[in-house]
């Protein structure tokens, strides 16, 4: 029993971790401009193929730094010509743009790598056990991400709470004008804010994708749980993406490794009793509906606080 705890807590703050680094950049994103980018995954995943093809070319560790540096160019990029061509618009026509976008980057993936999963390996410096706990060896691949997504919560925090260019951008948000007449670019403030999101999904990808699968269908296998994150912390705090991506990392994790159900805690149902359904109920296990779990706990946050655990805004 000690042994299930102690692991699962592990998984599931690395878990809790790998969520976190992948919504930061959309919580810096939303704060500053307002827009929720559906599309953010699909930058994640672009983050896991370029930096699964640099690594062919150059190794891991140029790699890191490359990836999200071309994937915060392209997030630039689709801000300039895109997000803020449609901003006159309103939030629909972002939206809008942003869940097109999405689909558009899942073709053109799967156009040059293909469908099948990549051969993108944990780099040669990492393989290894950083510790054994309880006959299970931890890897210390898996370490470094804790460390790369606790450094980024860190250092984010550290730059809009402490710095000058966060207090700058977080100004631009709310009065435009003013840091405008202040002699501020604020499009530009815009651009490199997007640039600087899409780069955190790419870094997400970059180190996530030896440990997972990287495939062209991994923007939508993380993309609604990532969703579920940003509402359950509260949409643009930062704080509320911490505890929120530990919160469901931890509840999913230890769901999955639980295989109680409602006939072991009260005993088998009597066949007699109703149809057939209500048995197939009666024998699910916490394990089989670990899936769900976050999506349930995003239902009852926005019943019991609609802005989230720790938001401040209500829209």
């Amino acid at each position: 029993m000690l042994e299930l705890i102690v692991i699962s807590t592990l998984n599931g703050v690395l878990f809790g971790m790998l969520l976190f680094l992948l919504s930061s950049g959309l919580t810096v994103i939303f704060s500053m401009m307002g827009v929720l980018n559906f599309a953010h995954a699909s930058f994640y995943m672009l983050g896991a193929f370029f930096g699964y093809q640099l690594t062919r070319w150059i190794g891991f560790w140029p790699a890191l730094i490359l990836a999200p540096l071309l994937v915060g160019a392209v997030g630039m990029v689709v801000e300039r010509y895109g997000l803020r061509q449609t901003h006159k618009h309103g939030h629909v026509a972002e939206l809008l743009l942003t869940f097109g976008l999405a689909f558009a980057i899942e073709q053109v993936v799967q156009m040059i790598w293909g469908k099948l999963p990549m051969d993108y390996r944990v780099p040669a410096l990492l393989d290894f056990p950083a510790f054994t706990i309880f006959s299970t060896n931890y890897p210390a691949y898996k370490m470094f991400m804790l460390l790369v997504s606790v450094t980024i919560f860190i250092a984010l925090l550290v730059v809009l709470k402490r710095t000058r260019i966060g207090l700058i951008v977080q100004a631009a948000l709310t009065h435009p004008s003013m840091v405008a007449h202040l002699g501020h670019n604020v499009g530009r403030v815009f651009m490199l804010v997007f640039g600087v999101g899409t780069a955190l999904a790419a870094v997400a990808g970059v180190i996530a994708g030896p440990a997972l699968v990287t495939q062209s269908d991994m923007a939508a296998l993380l993309g609604p749980i990532l969703f579920v994150v940003i509402v359950v912390g509260g949409l643009g705090s930062l704080p509320g993406a911490f505890f929120a991506s530990l919160l469901i990392g931890l509840v999913q994790t230890f769901a999955v490794s639980m295989n109680g159900s409602l006939a072991s805690l009260f005993g088998p149902l009597d066949p007699g009793i109703g149809p057939s359904l209500l048995t197939d109920v009666w024998n699910v296990t916490i394990a089989q509906i670990a899936p769900i779990l976050p999506y349930v706990l995003l239902v009852l946050v926005l019943i019991v606080r609609p802005m989230g655990l720790m938001g401040t805004r209500e829209t």
